[in-house]
């Protein structure tokens, strides 16, 4: 059996499904200032409602409320059902020391065991 949904119906049914996975998504971007909620994320790109979206191109930003999660190099774009979907090539996490350009000892003690008293 095969189910039929009008135009309407349908472009109704995906309004209410985008406005409520912006309600739920705590995931942003960072845009010169400007944050932008993204609707859906994956393993190599996100999704943003299609009247939020602007032309992305290069290095932005994607947060997690106020936490910084990744800096992403934005390589593609595709419109789908109301959405813009990026696809990004490299997804960066951001950590709050710089990365090391050397290797560690291994043997390193990690604590030193006191006198005891008894």
């Amino acid at each position: 059996m095969e189910v039929f949904i009008s135009k309407e119906i349908q472009a109704g049914l995906d309004a209410a499904r985008r406005a409520n996975l912006r309600k739920a998504s705590r995931l942003r971007i960072d845009l010169n200032g400007r944050l932008i909620k993204v609707l859906l994320m994956w393993e190599n790109g996100f999704a943003v409602a299609h009247e939020d979206a602007p032309d992305l191109r290069g290095l932005v930003d994607l947060y997690d409320g106020a936490h910084h999660l990744f800096q992403c190099l934005i390589v593609g774009r595709e419109e789908q059902h109301g959405e813009v979907h990026y696809t990004f090539k490299r997804g960066a996490p951001v950590t709050d020391h710089a990365g090391l350009d050397f290797e560690g000892a291994v043997s390193v003690p990690v604590g030193i065991i006191g006198k005891s008293r008894f």
